[in-house]
């Protein structure tokens, strides 16, 4: 039976919230806290809910001027018009966990960043930079997207794929799963301190992958994917990440164990020598060493 590749969530409006605080993870992840502002407005779905995440670059002003629909193509035009130099970034993100209002503190989500470079030295993309520099009180603005891990293609029998980038979805998708989930997770990261633990059923096996500095993100991923068992038909399969990573598990699965294509969910999250688009005084920005 085929399901929806995506679901959407109940709204995509533009959602002000507020830095409420920040944590370093390890040396190449630092997680950010979001809260305050319009956080009622948000609506968890866990699993890999995802987001467009529009940061301050270019101050506050940026943000006023984006336009609420700036996540599809008119809009999307209209927020390009924003002035170099003022404009936010946009960088897409994964919820990594949310909490609810309590008596004593307002919900919250937490965002977790892979540090590319370092914005001490200047070689940290305008993402990176923000989110290790970032204070309590800034203000960023996001649009809901969804699940990509559509749930109804199930939740008992998993495959979960993907490397450092898409630990925080696969972290977050696991503590969704039913407490009797069973199956195998694979994650490719580039170094052991980058195998941030996270919890998860007892069912689901997990295989931690560290890579060689001299080797392509998948590559190894891949190669343990074709040695792994598969759960027993029907299992749900989860692969994201780099989009060789991500096309090249729904190939293998596909194409070369038989895995019914509507069983399967991927989503190409960065490509190897393609920089997301940024502005150029966010590119001047990320340039400067920081004071």
């Amino acid at each position: 039976m085929a399901f929806s590749k995506m679901v959407k969530p109940e709204t995509t409006e533009l959602i002000h919230l507020v830095v409420l605080r920040t944590e370093r993870l390890s040396a190449h992840w630092i997680r950010v806290t979001l809260g305050g502002g319009e956080i009622e407005k948000f609506h968890p779905m866990g699993f890999d809910q995802w987001f467009r995440l529009f940061l301050p670059i270019g101050g506050d002003a940026g943000l006023d001027r984006v336009p609420a629909k700036a996540n599809k193509m008119f809009g999307y035009l209209k927020f390009l018009r924003i002035p170099d130099g003022e404009r936010p970034v946009m960088r897409n993100y994964s919820v990594r966990a949310y909490r609810a209002a309590t008596a004593d503190a307002g919900a919250e989500i937490d965002v977790d960043f892979v540090l590319h470079g370092s914005a001490a030295d200047g070689t940290a993309g305008p993402a990176s930079r923000w989110a290790e520099t970032c204070q309590p009180g800034e203000h960023v603005l996001i649009i809901d997207e969804g699940l990509t891990f559509n749930p109804q293609r199930g939740t008992d029998r998993v495959l979960l794929v993907g490397d450092e980038t898409a630990l925080p979805a696969i972290a977050s998708i696991c503590a969704s799963l039913p407490t009797d989930a069973v199956g195998s997770v694979i994650i490719e990261v580039p170094s052991e301190e980058d195998a941030l633990e996270f919890s998860h059923p007892s069912g689901p096996e997990v295989a931690w992958i560290v890579r060689p500095h001299d080797v392509a993100p998948g590559i190894f991923a891949l190669e343990v994917l074709g040695g792994t068992e598969l759960p027993d038909a029907p299992f749900h399969a989860y692969a994201a990440g780099e989009q060789a990573l991500a096309s090249g598990v729904r190939k293998h699965l596909v194409g070369e164990r038989g895995v019914d294509k509507n069983a399967v969910s991927f989503c190409g999250y960065w490509k190897i020598g393609a920089a997301s688009p940024a502005s150029k005084a966010a590119r001047e920005s990320a340039a400067e060493p920081l004071a």
